[in-house]
């Protein structure tokens, strides 16, 4: 990494690079990232609406610079009646890959997640054969905990998927 990392709410312009994270087929998706296309007009219904901020999930944008290198992610992942987790992801452009700017973006996204709400617990899920993605978020301080088994369904099957905890008190704010 030559630039800082940083996270930044998504502007209009950022959209382009969102939409080629997930919808602009495997060869930028990653094949374990790409799921099929998508209305490609969804993402910016779904900005203008609410910024993709919301009580329930939201998306931010890794930028190094001005530039921006892909978007992180998380979803309400519910825990019982009085509790939830959140789920986090992560898509990079294929020219942040292998530069550890994944580590860095989610380290960052744990420590804005941890500093503005109210959760214990923050989980990710990746494919049993995504070791990149594994190395990341042990570099960035989580603990694989096990495998949800036939979990996910990509490109004609079912995939296992490792799951990965980091709680509140395994992270020091400040």
């Amino acid at each position: 990494m030559t630039q800082e990392i940083r996270l930044r709410p998504v502007a209009r312009d950022d959209l382009q690079v969102l939409q080629a994270v997930t919808n602009n087929g495997p060869e930028t998706a990653s094949v374990h990232g790409w799921f099929g296309w998508t209305d490609p007009a969804g993402l910016v219904r779904r900005w203008e609406e609410n910024g993709l901020l919301t009580p329930d999930f939201g998306h931010l944008v890794v930028a190094a610079g001005p530039e921006a290198l892909g978007h992180v992610s998380w979803y309400r992942s519910g825990q019982g009646p009085l509790n939830h987790s959140w789920n986090i992801g992560a898509g990079l452009l294929p020219a942040a890959r292998g530069r550890g700017v994944g580590t860095a973006a989610q380290r960052l996204l744990v420590h804005y997640l941890f500093a503005h709400t109210q959760v214990h617990r923050i989980d990710a899920h990746t494919d049993v054969t995504n070791t990149a993605e594994q190395r990341a978020l042990e570099k960035a301080g989580f603990t694989r905990e096990g495998t949800l088994r036939g979990a996910q369904f990509r490109n004609g099957g079912y995939h296992d998927m490792a799951v990965y905890s980091i709680l509140r008190p395994e992270v020091t704010l400040g």
